[in-house]
């Protein structure tokens, strides 16, 4: 019982110490969509690649 109640104690603390400020949380999702956005490039450059590289060797 005596863990119980210290935990519960100690995740009540957590909710009033933890605030999640928006203008973070926006940041990080832009952050996130950049490096997203950069990984989606690559994979993309690096299919086109690909596919030509295919082509000349079969023109050849």
């Amino acid at each position: 019982m005596s863990s119980q109640y210290k935990f519960e104690n100690h995740a009540e603390e957590l909710r009033q110490q933890s605030k999640v400020k928006l203008t973070d949380l926006l940041s990080r999702i832009n952050e996130e969509k950049k490096i997203e956005r950069n990984r989606n490039l690559a994979l993309s450059v690096a299919a086109v690649s690909a596919v030509t590289v295919f082509g000349i060797i079969l023109t050849l």
